[in-house]
């Protein structure tokens, strides 16, 4: 494999940033004292994502696609801020085989462990340095199947899906929610292959042989919403409301069959956005990856920042089918990419609210839902009588652990509190929280505890009791406003599901929606 220096992977503008004096001011003194940055952020629900020691400001990542190997030649640049003296640190790292580390202008010592990359400077950094680490590795996007790999493997090239703990096995970083960055995306891809990621494309220069696409964010983004694809692809351009940039980007061979159901993504923006305000990024768009192999990737769509990944094939079905789940991944650009939850515990607030207005899309339309109901309240008279069934199965609405994160509980069971919370305050209020919420967190993370606080302060109502029962309670509590919803006893919730009256939201990886 040839070796490339990472700086000249990285563009005039990283290199430039990695020589200023601010990118390697490098142990300037003894300092009083210094050790290794922590392995961990103490996340609830996957304990060992993370490191302490430090926060990333941006991202430079340089994917090179090899057609002949089907590998990807990689370089990262992670420009961070120590938060205490170190002497050493370290990055999430699961998979790739790094080969080289630089820390400022030095080569650094590294170690691979099973999760992490740890880095020893030659010099001590100190407490409130200003950083670039770069890091030279090589990936094989093969190596692993979903869902122990983020990357998504294709016959001509790959794309990602890192959610919720596989940024790091695309790249090193603080796979972590809490801890966003900006990003430029560099990806190289041989003649006659597009390569495409996350934001803008602002740069695209021609080689001998392979074309360079360079793609800037123009907000931070949380690792885990990372989009990079190379593929035989062609972008579609539309226009969305108020004249906004939408780009598609569609596998030229099905093209025209999908053009069906991306043509909806225009109408489907207007009517979140009467209910959500105006759409919070640069572009949107919708990337069916050029795959259907029943490993690629165990969901139906993703919502990676500015470019939602789909399973092609998803899309080829009527409006009706479609139409709900659409809406639910288009909302988590709102809920989930602008306000990321702070921990995975809170990953409620984003499917919740998702499966929430794709609800809302759906019953407005006249479509019956998997259930053939039609209208909100009775699914939420359905979704109640199986409250303590799912409490059991899949514990607390916001106390999920690893195995039952994706549970129904996060999904239709978060409509349900935010049901029962528009049904306590009524439909003002309940807006008006939503657009606070919204407003004060944006491009940041919020936990529960602050929707929670939020919600207390914008209804004018002391609303912790309430919404902590809800949320934390191992029994449903009564629905306001409907004194007769009673809850079927969990031995008979069972049975009936079991019986074929499942709702397909109670076991279902990643982001599909349950609408």
């Amino acid at each position: 494999m040839r070796v490339v220096a990472p700086a000249a992977l990285l563009g005039t503008g990283a290199a430039a940033a990695l020589s200023s004096p601010a990118a390697h001011a490098l142990g300037a003194g003894s300092p009083a004292k210094s050790g290794p940055g922590g392995g961990s952020l103490g996340d609830p629900v996957f304990p060992a994502l993370g490191n302490t020691g430090y926060r990333v400001s941006a991202y430079a990542l340089d994917f090179t696609y090899l057609a002949d190997t089907k590998l990807v030649e990689a370089n990262a640049a992670v420009t961070i801020r120590t938060t205490q003296d170190l002497s050493s640190f370290s990055l999430d790292l699961l998979g790739p085989e790094v080969h080289e580390v630089w820390v400022g202008k030095r080569r650094a010592a590294f170690e691979q462990q099973p999760e992490k990359l740890v880095v020893t400077p030659r010099t001590t950094l100190y407490d409130g340095t200003r950083v670039t680490v770069r890091v030279h590795y090589s990936a094989d996007p093969r190596k692993l199947s979903f869902p122990y790999n983020g990357w998504v493997p294709t016959d001509n090239g790959f794309a990602t899906a890192p959610q919720p703990d596989l940024a790091r096995t695309i790249f090193p970083c603080n796979d972590h929610p809490s801890d966003k960055a900006d990003f430029t995306i560099r990806v190289t891809a041989p003649d006659g292959l597009l390569g495409v990621a996350t934001g803008s494309l602002v740069r695209t220069d021609n080689n001998a042989g392979t074309t360079t696409y360079t793609y800037r964010s123009k907000h931070p983004v949380a690792t885990e919403l990372i989009q990079v694809t190379v593929g035989d692809y062609k972008v579609v351009q539309r226009t969305g409301p108020g004249g906004m940039p939408l780009r598609d980007v569609v596998p030229v061979a099905r093209a025209e069959a999908l053009e069906p159901a991306l043509s909806l993504t225009p109408g489907q923006l207007g009517w979140i956005e009467r209910h959500l305000g105006r759409f919070p990024f640069e572009t949107y768009g919708i990337l069916p990856a050029d795959t259907d192999a029943a490993d690629a990737f165990d969901f139906t769509g993703l919502e990676t920042q500015t470019l939602t990944i789909y399973k092609p094939n998803y899309l080829l079905q009527k409006e009706s089918a479609i139409g709900s789940h659409m809406m639910h991944e288009l909302v988590h650009s709102w809920f989930g990419n602008l306000v990321s939850p702070a921990t995975w515990a809170d990953l409620w607030l984003n499917e919740g609210h998702a499966d929430y207005y794709g609800l809302l899309y759906r019953y407005e339309r006249g479509w019956p839902d998997s259930l053939g109901l039609t209208s909100l309240e009775a699914r939420m008279k359905d979704v109640y009588s199986r409250g303590d069934q799912w409490r059991k199965d899949g514990g607390p609405v916001a106390s999920p652990t690893a195995a039952n994160l994706f549970h129904g509980q996060r999904y239709t069971g978060g409509v349900l509190v935010l049901y029962a919370l528009r049904s306590l305050v009524g439909e003002e209020v309940f807006q008006r929280i939503e657009r606070a919420f919204l407003d004060r967190y944006r491009h940041s993370s919020a936990s529960t505890r602050d929707y929670i606080a939020l919600a207390t302060e914008v209804s004018g109502q002391d609303l912790s009791g309430f919404l902590t029962e809800w949320l934390y309670g191992t029994k449903t509590p009564r629905m306001p406003g409907h004194p007769d919803w009673t809850v079927t006893p969990p031995t008979q919730a069972a049975r009936r599901e079991a019986s074929g009256a499942k709702d397909g939201a109670s076991a279902t990886l990643c982001c599909s929606s349950h609408a």
